[in-house]
């Protein structure tokens, strides 16, 4: 059912890959919403998802960009504003990969050009979106950027690895960056800090199906699915939360802040 939350916004969404990712279910909620937007992902992500599927779905156009490489986001920057029709009211950043985790890597064995590669992609990368997008003035006053992360940025996960160094970098960015391009345009910069979530980046780390069920368990609501990420997303793109800012806002059942369940208690009493 839509609400019309975001009739007449235009906007960008990082990291659609397929139709498990948050960024395709985001897009598919904003079209829904009103909003008109484009697609973007790096061309190799391009190649091995269906973004070109969900674009035709929505409407909208997809422009290739890696979002390490400035030229890049130059480029989608100014696309952007010409094929919508004028500035920005929202941007998704739903982008992360680890070399170290595909490869296996231990934690304290990490090869640390992999390492410098998870830091560009998964965090610098907002760094550099936000400072085109000021460079560009290419963002509507009240706009909002939205970041994906994840609790292990707070507390240790051991199979997320260097992730987890790069949420916790793309945290800081989001509310450094939040406090500048609030002052200077009252634009709102955010992290949503979602459940473990089925994405194809996701079920890439190891024990991913153990935790998923543990996380599950420990969530009094139960883990959020991708759908209702995409919800929450909406709300912080409309005008209804116009001023939550610099937040890492939780998105995760209440695993954040639950200790421990009954459930997990007579689990472990039962063995």
């Amino acid at each position: 059912m839509s609400n019309n939350l975001l009739k007449g916004k235009r906007g960008i969404i990082f990291g659609a890959l397929n139709e498990n990712s948050i960024a395709w279910k985001v897009a598919e909620r904003a079209h829904e919403e009103g909003a008109t937007f484009v697609l973007t992902n790096a061309p190799i992500a391009m190649r091995m998802g269906e973004i070109n599927a969900l674009a035709e779905k929505t409407g909208c156009k997809v422009i290739p960009a890696d979002a390490t490489k400035v030229e890049d986001l130059e480029n989608l920057v100014v696309q952007a504003q010409e094929i919508l029709g004028g500035k920005i009211d929202f941007v998704l950043h739903s982008i992360g990969m680890s070399v170290n985790v595909r490869k296996g890597k231990h934690y304290t064995e990490n090869d640390y050009n992999y390492y410098n590669t998870a830091m560009d992609v998964s965090a610098i990368s907002l760094h550099k979106t936000l400072a085109t997008l000021m460079k560009h003035d290419a963002l509507n006053e009240w706009g909002s950027v939205v970041a994906l992360t994840y609790i292990a940025a707070q507390r240790i996960f051991p199979d997320y690895n260097d992730m987890a160094d790069a949420k916790s970098l793309l945290e800081s960015i989001s509310r450094s960056f939040g406090y500048h391009y609030g002052i200077k345009k009252k634009v709102r910069v955010n992290t949503i800090s979602q459940s473990p979530t089925p994405t194809t980046a996701g079920q890439g780390i190891k024990g991913f199906t153990e935790f998923i069920n543990f996380s599950e368990q420990m969530s009094p609501l139960g883990n959020a699915p991708a759908i209702a990420c995409a919800d929450y997303c909406v709300s912080m793109f409309s005008d209804l939360t116009r001023y939550v800012t610099m937040q890492n806002l939780f998105h995760d059942g209440g695993f954040s802040n639950t200790g421990v369940t009954q459930q997990v208690i007579d689990k472990f009493g039962n063995e």
